[in-house]
């Protein structure tokens, strides 16, 4: 009986949180139009976000896409498609590894410092001071941060496919011997607007899910180290599971 009152408590709990978020994303939503009148500091959050993680998005795609061209090479090299690997690369990366691992590094970088701010902003009453001054946080602090990351990550998703891309010719042709004209020609007429379509989606979606999830436990956070701590972890770790629970869902509906 204990074991089903604990689950039965984690249930509710689980809903409770799916319910606080989803009602946080709602005044995010309602305040969200007059916070585009000032773009400029949507603009700082973009720079934040998505500039300040470029190196991690463009090391990790170049290396990603180098795997992907050794261990796609070794599986077409079985079937004599190796001109094909263009394609396969291509289409892997826009469509599943480009805004998944995109969106996974983003909550780890961009994340943890969304969540981490906020929190110390909490912490050191910041926020209760915007209250008391009759400015309202969420419009002003949180709403810039939490569309920053939104606009960021498609566009980091996309450098992470084009470098991700580059990385797979540069180990299958200048290193495998596959033919470079039979590598871009198969891709481009492999990959259309299709699965364009789906990595644009995919990393709006997964936008939104990791930038609401960092502003709303940096916002919610305990106002002590220990509770911007912990508030931090969450982000990462509920980033990451949300992001993948996503993927199945929209990978499931795209085909």
């Amino acid at each position: 009986m204990k074991v089903i009152r604990e689950l039965w408590r984690s249930l509710i709990d689980a809903l409770t949180g799916l319910g606080a978020v989803t009602r946080f994303l709602l005044r995010l939503t309602a305040v969200s139009p007059g916070a585009l009148l000032r773009f400029d500091l949507i603009v700082a959050q973009i720079f934040n976000s998505g500039a300040l993680s470029l190196v991690i998005i463009m090391l990790a795609g170049l290396f990603v896409g180098m795997v992907l061209g050794l261990q796609g090479f070794s599986l077409l090299q079985r079937f004599g498609s190796e001109e094909a690997l263009g394609e396969a690369s291509a289409i892997g990366l826009v469509r599943e590894l480009g805004p998944v691992i995109t969106a996974l590094l983003f909550a780890g970088r961009a994340g943890t410092a969304l969540a981490s701010e906020l929190g110390l902003m909490r912490a050191t009453d910041q926020l209760s001071a915007m209250e008391m001054m009759a400015v309202d946080p969420i419009k002003r602090v949180v709403v810039p941060r939490f569309l920053g990351g939104v606009i960021a990550m498609p566009l980091l998703a996309a450098i992470f496919s084009l470098i991700g891309i580059y990385g797979a010719q540069l180990i299958g042709v200048q290193v495998m011997g596959v033919d470079s004209g039979s590598f871009w020609s198969q891709m481009r007429d492999g990959v259309g607007l299709v699965d364009i379509r789906e990595g644009v989606v995919k990393s709006l979606i997964f936008g939104i899910a990791c930038s609401l999830i960092a502003v709303y436990e940096g916002y919610y956070a305990i106002p002590t180290a220990a509770g911007v701590g912990r508030a931090t972890t969450r982000t990462v770790v509920t980033s990451a599971v949300v992001v993948l629970f996503l993927d199945y869902l929209l990978t499931s509906a795209f085909l």
